[in-house]
């Protein structure tokens, strides 16, 4: 592959979930529009995660490179009029009301967490499907159940519920903060 020109560096490296997204989020504001962002991130979540992210933002992700444990991601900012406004899920629960729904009846607990942060902790029976594997799989959920999306802290569940809804699903919610403030039953895989 030739040498891929870039504008912008964002050092994300040892950085987990949300913090490469947010520190991104911040560090676009200082890139001009139509420049290209460099973010060097180690987290692997981050492929899915500031692909998903650029794309709500109306921003371009132009793709990612893996140089040993260092994956090298491509964001080209939007110029003027391109850029879409950042949304935010609209159907969302807290953690203690997504215990009270578990507590009340048969409820969908997504886990949208790498596999590793999934095994080390879960909510008993919540179906694992990383936020990556998410548009290759919606198809293992059923359309008509009531789906709560969770993950550390509610980033990468809001969009995962939005491409949930996007595929027609209709009864999904994003769980904040999700798995780093639950204080419900918790198994390990």
């Amino acid at each position: 592959m030739s040498e891929i020109n870039f504008d912008h560096v964002l050092d994300a490296k040892g950085l987990a979930c949300p913090m490469p997204i947010v520190k991104t989020r911040k560090e676009i504001d200082n890139v001009e529009p139509g420049k290209v962002l460099l973010i060097e991130a180690t987290d692997q979540g981050s492929k899915a995660d500031l692909k998903a992210w650029a794309e709500r933002s109306g921003h371009q992700y132009l793709g990612t490179v893996e140089e040993g444990d260092v994956l090298k991601h491509y964001v080209r900012k939007a110029s003027e009029g391109e850029s879409g406004e950042e949304t935010s899920f609209d159907q969302k629960v807290n953690n203690d009301e997504l215990k009270q729904k578990m507590d009340s009846g048969d409820v969908t607990v997504l886990d949208v967490r790498e596999s590793a942060e999934y095994a080390f902790g879960h909510i008993p029976n919540a179906i694992s499907i990383p936020f990556g594997e998410l548009e290759d799989r919606a198809s293992e959920l059923n359309q008509d159940d009531e789906i709560y999306v969770v993950c550390r802290t509610g980033n990468r569940s809001d969009m995962a519920a939005q491409l949930l809804s996007d595929k027609g699903f209709e009864k999904v919610y994003n769980v904040v903060p999700g798995m780093s403030d639950w204080d419900g039953d918790v198994e390990s895989k």
